[in-house]
């Protein structure tokens, strides 16, 4: 006798099985959609969205070589030279970067007026965290751990804070990932080895360390840029960009400040603002 209840149960499972597969089915081609493209990436495409970075770490290493070669050479008089030389071209390429906030307006709010709201709560934001602080643990750290002298922790701070906050480092990095373009971080390469040498000179085999920051900085923005291509709007025309270059801007103005030891800033404690001033903009864009 023909039982109907093993046939219904027999459709109810297949049905079921068919449900599951498709499911299943579907998250497998979603996977694998996403390694495909993790796969462009990490494959050749990987060597290509990261050149420049590389190219900058290799010529930061270089110039602290020479700088550190060149140190016991140079008499007091001279060093002094070379500091107040890179701090004085350090303010400067910060007051260019800061002007960028002069092309920026938001609700008929001046980019500048932006820009001091988002260095304001940035650097109470800092204070709070204490970014400062951790900064000088992480260097004291490694200048313990590889046995650095003198002004160790100073050096990869200020070093690391110069090198990878800019136009250069941001823009370039958004080329580099984009479509493997690293003409702007090849140039930035070069200004990094040459004051490298001077930084080295200065403070000592610190400066070296900063290679790290750049590593995970510049190579991390152009991996993530790479992933999300189709979704990078502009780089040299966004505001949200103009603004973050901005604000990054004076804050190298602070590190040329403190290399001519004109007055002690907390650099440091300022890095929120970058993350804060785009969130300025957008405020009073749309509200």
């Amino acid at each position: 006798m023909f039982n109907f209840r093993v046939l219904l149960d027999s459709r109810a499972f297949f049905v079921a099985f068919l449900f599951l597969f498709g499911i299943i089915h579907q998250q497998c081609i979603a996977y694998f959609s996403v390694f495909i493209k993790l796969r462009i990436i990490l494959n050749l495409d990987f060597w290509t969205k990261t050149s420049g970075t590389w190219i900058n770490i290799f010529s930061v290493l270089v110039g602290t070589g020479l700088g550190l070669l060149f140190k016991d050479r140079l008499c007091a008089k001279v060093q002094t030279i070379i500091t107040q030389g890179v701090g004085l071209l350090t303010v400067w390429i910060g007051l260019s970067m800061a002007n960028s906030m002069g092309q920026v307006t938001a609700g008929g709010i001046d980019g500048a007026v932006l820009g001091l709201l988002a260095m304001v709560i940035g650097g109470v934001t800092g204070e709070w965290l204490q970014i400062e602080e951790r900064l000088t643990i992480v260097g004291d750290w490694l200048k313990k751990k590889f046995k650095g002298k003198g002004r160790f922790t100073e050096g990869f701070v200020a070093s690391s804070l110069l090198f990878c906050i800019g136009p250069m480092a941001l823009i370039g990095s958004f080329n580099n990932g984009l479509n493997g373009d690293n003409t702007l971080l090849t140039i930035k390469s070069t200004m990094d080895g040459v004051i490298s040498i001077a930084l080295a000179n200065i403070y000592g085999v610190g400066v070296g360390f900063s290679a790290l920051i750049i590593l995970i900085y510049q190579g991390g923005l152009s991996l993530m840029v790479g992933l999300v291509a189709n979704t990078v709007p502009d780089a040299e025309n966004n505001p949200y960009l103009l603004i973050m270059i901005g604000v990054g801007g004076l804050m190298i103005v602070a590190i040329g400040c403190n290399l001519l030891e004109l007055v002690k800033i907390r650099v440091g404690s300022f890095l929120p603002a970058i993350a804060i001033a785009p969130g300025t903009y957008f405020l009073f864009s749309y509200f």
